[in-house]
């Protein structure tokens, strides 16, 4: 294992040796299964919906873009904008309502408790991003602290854009709720768009495995939805070793 600001144990350095022996002497690759189909469906329609609004909500909302392009372009980007603002809303209702031990166990991830790992990984994430060889980061579980923080920011921010948009779309067909109501759903709706700007790209930009600690990662939520289990201890080893113990996701290749 590597030095660092944080000490490895010599049971843990010991557990992984051990771990390492074995792999190398089956001559066999485990993985454990992290993501499942319908996660990564999900996912995958999600932000790519995701992405198609943000994009041409600058053309419906910001007037230079909007004057730059003609009215005649404006109007197939509005609709255009609609159907994917039902598509970013629909999609991942459905799943809930197809998995909802699942939705609840995200939710637990999200909200569980910071422990004395968590806070050290925090204050190490900016230095390991740039000196991983030489930094050793506190084990994790399923979803590492500044991980729950970040995407609970954007499951707050998707659910924002997603209400605030319904009821802008209610409010320009169907109903007529007034200029005060548009308004403040409009202002809502650019801060729910500002926060998945940020949000969102700094997950995009560590999950497709820009900086190298997290090359790879991409293929987890559009590959197979597996991890090996060297990398799992790496990233994740509390999580890794819960499941290593439990057997349950476990597939040797």
């Amino acid at each position: 294992m590597s030095k660092g600001p944080v000490a490895v144990s010599a049971e843990e350095a010991a557990k992984n040796k051990a771990f390492l022996d074995q792999m190398a002497a089956s001559g066999k690759q485990r993985y454990i299964k992290r993501h499942s189909l319908q996660a990564r469906l999900t996912h995958g329609i999600t932000i790519i919906a995701c992405i198609l609004l943000c994009i041409s909500g600058l053309f419906v909302f910001v007037p230079a873009l909007a004057a730059a392009v003609g009215a005649d372009t404006v109007f197939a980007i509005r609709m255009s904008h609609r159907v994917l603002g039902v598509v970013f809303v629909a999609v991942p209702l459905i799943s809930a309502i197809m998995a909802p031990k699942g939705v609840k166990h995200v939710f637990k991830n999200l909200f569980d408790r910071w422990d004395s790992d968590d806070k050290k990984w925090m204050m190490l994430f900016f230095p390991y991003l740039f000196m991983a060889k030489w930094i050793h980061m506190p084990d994790q579980r399923e979803l590492k602290s500044g991980q729950r923080f970040a995407d609970g920011m954007l499951w707050f921010a998707g659910a924002l854009m997603g209400v605030t948009g319904v009821i802008l779309l209610l409010g320009t067909t169907v109903f007529d709720f007034g200029g005060g109501v548009y308004g403040v759903m409009l202002f809502l709706h650019d801060v729910g768009f500002l926060l998945i700007a940020v949000f969102g790209l700094a997950h995009i930009f560590l999950g497709a495995g820009i900086f190298q600690p997290y090359r790879g990662t991409a293929k987890l939520m559009f590959g197979d939805g597996m991890v090996s289990e060297s990398d799992a201890l790496y990233h994740w080893g509390h999580w890794a070793r819960e499941e290593i113990a439990s057997g349950k996701n476990i597939v040797e290749k």
